[in-house]
């Protein structure tokens, strides 16, 4: 097991002698307009993933991975060269997905904005079915006022519950 970080430098070096290795040396005419993106290399420092994109439509992308793939052996014995170490790792290219799935997230969320933008113009002169507050609030407390007219009903001394016998309308059930 090699240090990891000596395998993320190998890495970078491998992208910059890969990368101008695509530019300079490699002329296959289904070559199209290649970028590599990244590279990683394993902990032993025996393989080597590079990643790239290519710009263009499905056959394009297509024909550059055929390209990559017959340069591979060019390319390694180029990274050997160049890198000077012991063991030259094997190199696989695998096509980046990150810049497709950056464009489909960029077309959800202009589609979510698009979405939001229709529900607020039907918003706009939307009203409430019900009542605009439908929760229930807690009784307001009685204010003094009636606490007033209580007591001159009663007078001080005078017992209620006599009075809500003598008179049904004011048992304690109707309050």
């Amino acid at each position: 097991m090699a240090d990891p970080a000596r395998a993320r430098k190998l890495a970078v070096r491998i992208r910059q002698i890969v990368s101008a290795a695509i530019e300079t040396q490699i002329k296959d005419p289904r070559l199209g307009m290649v970028t590599v993106t990244d590279a990683r290399v394993a902990s032993d420092l025996r393989e080597a993933t590079i990643f790239y994109t290519v710009y263009g439509d499905e056959t394009q992308v297509a024909d550059s991975a055929a390209a990559l793939a017959s340069a591979t052996g060019v390319l390694r014995s180029t990274v050997g060269k160049q890198t000077g170490i012991k063991f030259v790792p094997t190199l696989t290219f695998v096509a980046d997905i990150v810049p497709d799935t950056a464009r489909e997230l960029e077309e959800a969320l202009e589609r979510a904005r698009h979405a939001d933008a229709e529900l607020a113009r039907a918003r706009e002169g939307a009203q409430y079915a019900g009542e605009p507050d439908p929760y229930r609030k807690p009784a307001e407390p009685e204010s003094d006022e009636d606490d007033d007219d209580l007591a001159a009903d009663h007078p001080v001394g005078h017992d209620t519950a006599d009075d809500s016998a003598e008179d049904p309308s004011r048992s304690r059930s109707a309050l």
